[in-house]
């Protein structure tokens, strides 16, 4: 059965799987920071260089099977496949929205 995802974070895995990083970054505010892999990303700019850094390394995909508010954050569980070290792993993505974009996104194991 699939979940249903709230829009701006349904939209943020569409653009994950394209190879179009204007529409990566339209799913998030202009001040935005992720949190990824021990690296911080600040605003459009450095999410979209960290995007288009990872997508030059490996392909993956990531298949959302579980949602969930946590503390003011949606936590979204997703088994994550491709040619990366480690792979597949389940992955958490803690998202916090502000006005139907993210404003923060944390990827954990």
């Amino acid at each position: 059965m699939p979940i249903e995802l709230p829009k701006p974070i349904a939209d943020y895995f569409d653009a994950d799987r394209g190879s179009r990083t204007e529409a990566f970054a339209d799913c998030f505010t202009a001040g935005a920071i992720v949190r990824d892999d021990g690296h911080t990303h600040i605003g459009r700019d450095a999410i979209c260089r960290w995007k288009d850094e990872y997508s030059a390394k490996f392909t993956s995909t990531a298949e959302p099977f579980s949602v969930l508010d946590e503390e003011g954050r949606t936590v979204v569980a997703s088994h994550v496949a491709g040619d990366f070290p480690g792979s597949p792993i389940d992955l958490r993505y803690f998202f916090v929205l502000d006005d139907n974009k993210i404003a923060e996104l944390e990827i954990k194991p």
